[in-house]
């Protein structure tokens, strides 16, 4: 009998193939395919804003009235503007003393989770709550918490006699700063912790068995094997904590405008003041564009951070 004869394609079905395997093969070409629908999203909904806000920091443009270009006019006036530098000083404050104690507390939540501990996953929700919650809805909870005649803390602290009178917390300007920086160190410690939580548990119990085999006590097994192994992870998370501070807008507007006497005034907060309110575009655009310096030290953070873990999986620095 016969043997049946092997089918054959047609060639443009065998050109088909061809194309589609190296394709599949192509790596670098398949990534750049998939990456397009983002980068035409990124180019149209943040490339050509952040452009136009550079276009309207060399201009006077206002509010139904179209600008010309002036230069470096708008940064020269901001540069002799008292209440410009006072929201540069205040939002490096409330962005570093933010950060560092949201490291803190959030680096001490994620160890206690990952210990063995009842009912884990139900602290693990709990925690979340701050975060999940919309920014304005908790802004507006601890608008009524720090209240000058119903804040629940001045109730408190009347009631074991240690005050006489209710804390205007949003009307001094020490506690006013202080005031923010709470509400913002309640808002981002869930953010840090569940993400260093999630960075320890990829550690290896192996390094851990190591290092007590060798005598390390629980300081030196966190100092020499916790910490190195988290670097990357305390890069990434710092300069998201870093960005998300430092460009913080809802907390600021929604608690106390800038007030007291522009004391909690951020420049994000100030730039939407100048430009919306007030009307001048193109100073508002100028205190935006002079925040760009200060995201990009933040990038660099994450990118040497990202560079010490090549580092660790033995990779080029």
């Amino acid at each position: 009998m016969n043997e049946a004869a092997p089918m054959t394609l047609p060639a443009s079905e065998r050109d088909s193939r061809g194309w589609i395997a190296r394709l599949q093969d192509n790596r670098l070409l398949l990534g750049m395919i998939f990456l397009f629908p983002a980068a035409v999203i990124l180019l149209v909904f943040l490339t050509y804003p952040l452009g136009l806000g550079i276009w309207l920091a060399f201009t006077d443009t206002q509010i139904g009235r179209p600008g010309i270009f002036i230069g470096l006019e708008n940064y020269e006036s901001l540069w002799n503007d008292s209440v410009f530098w006072l929201s540069v000083f205040n939002t490096i404050l409330y962005t570093v003393v933010a950060s560092v104690v949201k490291f803190a507390l959030g680096l001490w939540l994620a160890l206690i989770l990952n210990e063995r501990l009842p009912f884990k996953s139900f602290f693990r929700a709990v925690v979340l709550l701050p975060w999940v919650v919309p920014t304005v809805l908790s802004a507006i909870a601890f608008w009524w918490i720090y209240d000058a005649q119903f804040s629940v803390i001045s109730w408190a602290l009347i009631k074991l006699g240690l005050i006489e009178h209710p804390i205007n917390f949003l009307g001094d300007t020490t506690l006013a700063r202080a005031s923010v920086i709470a509400a913002n160190i309640w808002r981002g410690i869930p953010f840090v912790a569940i993400t260093l939580l999630a960075g320890l548990q990829t550690i290896s119990p192996s390094l851990y068995e190591a290092a007590t085999l060798d005598g390390a006590t629980g300081w030196q097994r966190f100092w020499h094997v916790t910490l190195p192994m988290l670097t990357p992870i305390i890069a990434v998370v710092m300069t998201f904590s870093v960005l998300f501070t430092f460009t913080d807008f809802q907390l600021i507007y929604v608690l106390t405008r800038g007030g007291p006497v522009n004391a909690t005034h951020l420049m994000a907060t100030l730039s939407f003041q100048r430009a919306i309110p007030g009307g001048h575009l193109g100073e508002g655009a100028a205190i935006a564009v002079a925040m760009i310096p200060f995201l990009l030290a933040a990038i660099l953070f994450s990118y040497y951070g990202m560079q010490r873990r090549r580092w660790q999986q033995g990779g080029r620095d």
